[in-house]
């Protein structure tokens, strides 16, 4: 097991450390989206098993929130990796816009408002 608090760039250069192995090495974005979006169907479904009102077929193989949770952030380290798009960097400006676009969009438990 890896450092726990390892950070996004260093887990994309695992993923990328894993991918050089192989011949074929990074998919096409199209092959890579259609993928991410079987990961995100499989996580759905998941989610439903567990909170939704469907439950899960007796013979149906026992996976997690946690695992396919998983799956989707490694497709999505593939697919950065692949396009040369640096998470952290992508992430960090994620965060500037959502702390200054949506800074009072929901009631703040500490009282502030826009006015």
């Amino acid at each position: 097991m890896k450092d726990e608090n390892q950070s996004l760039h260093s887990m994309q250069e695992e993923v990328d450390t894993y991918i050089q192995q192989f011949k074929t090495g990074y998919f096409s974005p199209l092959s890579q989206m259609a993928r991410l979006t079987e990961e995100v169907g499989e996580l759905a479904r998941e989610i439903n098993h567990y909170y939704g009102e469907k439950p899960k077929k007796s013979d149906e193989k026992p996976k997690t929130v946690s695992e396919e949770l998983g799956d989707v952030l490694f497709v999505t380290m593939i697919m950065a990796n692949s396009l040369d798009i640096d998470l952290t960097e992508a992430f960090q400006k994620n965060m500037e816009k959502f702390n200054q676009r949506d800074k009072y969009r929901f009631e703040r438990k500490d009282g502030q408002t826009n006015d």
